[in-house]
């Protein structure tokens, strides 16, 4: 019979057979090892948290009053007080509530990526979840922010054919505050689609 470490033995019928010992216990010596979660997941879920948290901060302190003048009879007006704040949109009030869910998320992930990232493994199982849940949070965000965006795009340029007048030009650092979180959830949204990307990859390489 042949033996396994590489040296040849006469088998039945005369032949000779040459097995070649591989590492690991052979060709069908079991699974191969678990895939270590990769640094750059650590990474990007912490740019995630710090993304949206701060475009939370900025969406938060959207708050601006302005003087704005007020016709009693022409030609007389009052000059009243008028606060804008972000609370008096409900697409507004939809990607405060997105951010927050985000924030979280990505906190909750990146603890967990630090101690998967010092463990041994992470297992198949872990990676198809964050798959799911990276997928789920992106639509959240990309929907947010499309919503929010197209508030902000009305605030900054108006619509004639509705008449609805634009505000930017009057609440100059409440927009400012809108566009800037709109633009920072964004990239949040980005994000978690590259990580979705990153994790079915992985995912890939390990049902190779």
């Amino acid at each position: 019979m042949a033996t396994v470490d590489g040296t040849t033995a006469p088998s039945s019928g005369g032949k000779t057979a040459t097995v070649a010992s591989e590492s690991g216990g052979g060709r069908y010596g079991g699974p191969p090892p678990p895939a270590k979660c990769s640094g750059a997941n650590l990474a990007l879920r912490a740019l995630l948290f710090a993304v949206s948290l701060s475009a939370l901060v900025v969406l938060v302190t959207a708050k601006q009053t302005v003087m704005v003048p007020f016709v009693i009879r022409p030609p007389q007006f009052i000059l009243a007080p008028v606060p804008a704040k972000y609370t008096h949109s409900p697409a507004l009030i939809y990607l405060l509530a997105a951010l927050c869910a985000t924030c979280f998320y990505s906190l909750i992930t990146a603890i967990s990526s630090v101690r998967l990232l010092s463990s041994s493994a992470c297992s198949a199982k872990t990676l198809f979840y964050l798959i799911l849940l990276d997928v789920f949070y992106a639509a959240v965000m990309a929907s947010a922010t499309g919503t929010a965006g197209a508030v902000a795009w009305v605030g900054l340029k108006g619509n004639s054919h509705t008449r609805w007048n634009k505000i930017c030009n009057v609440y100059g650092k409440f927009c400012r505050h809108i566009g800037s979180s709109t633009f920072l959830a964004l990239i949040a949204a980005i994000v978690l689609v590259v990580l979705a990307f990153l994790n079915a990859y992985s995912l890939y390489r390990r049902s190779r």
